[in-house]
């Protein structure tokens, strides 16, 4: 697996580099083609806590967690059984879908963060949907650890929105 390690308000030193790809790196055995991914890590202060953000685009899903801790190692070991937790939770729907499925990427983030202004847009998302159906929405709105995913129906070529309901089932918002 390939790292892309920053720090945000904070030095990556060398010993935390080290310590980021050798947790990290245990989650490689879930991967066909670990040398083909590449894992984006974000470390920053947060308060007197230390959080540590992961994301790891794999063929057809994002991976993402992220957690806080006041110590920076154990933010680094808590978001790593985070991510393991979510690839085994969602390993049997991931296979079924990569099986069932044509497209290379469910979606593309292109993400820009903007300074506070007046009207409090404190983050913009800029996304590139690919089609996609219900239960692979789904799926990639756990992945990320969401409460809603926007995405373009398949079955109806209509912009349609998941959500988790309070009472943990899913609702779908179809737009004409």
């Amino acid at each position: 697996m390939k790292y892309n390690i920053r720090g945000s308000k904070m030095e990556v030193t060398n010993s935390i580099k080290k310590y980021i790809e050798e947790k990290i790196g245990k989650l490689n055995k879930y991967f066909e083609n670990p040398d083909e991914i590449t894992a984006s890590v974000l470390i920053k202060e947060s308060g007197i806590n230390d959080k540590v953000e992961v994301t790891i685009p794999i063929k057809n899903a994002i991976l993402r967690a992220e957690m806080s801790n006041k110590d920076l190692y154990s933010a680094i070991d808590l978001v790593v059984e985070k991510l393991e937790r979510q690839i085994r939770k969602n390993k049997t729907r991931m296979h079924k879908i990569q099986k069932d499925s044509v497209i290379d990427a469910f979606i593309d983030f292109d993400i820009t963060e903007e300074e506070e202004k007046e009207n409090c847009i404190v983050k913009r998302k800029t996304i590139e949907m690919k089609p996609m159906n219900e239960e692979e929405a789904i799926l990639q709105m756990n992945l990320l650890g969401h409460d809603f995913f926007i995405f373009k129906n398949s079955d109806t070529e209509e912009l349609s929105v998941v959500y988790r309901r309070k009472d943990d089932q899913y609702g779908i918002i179809d737009v004409k």
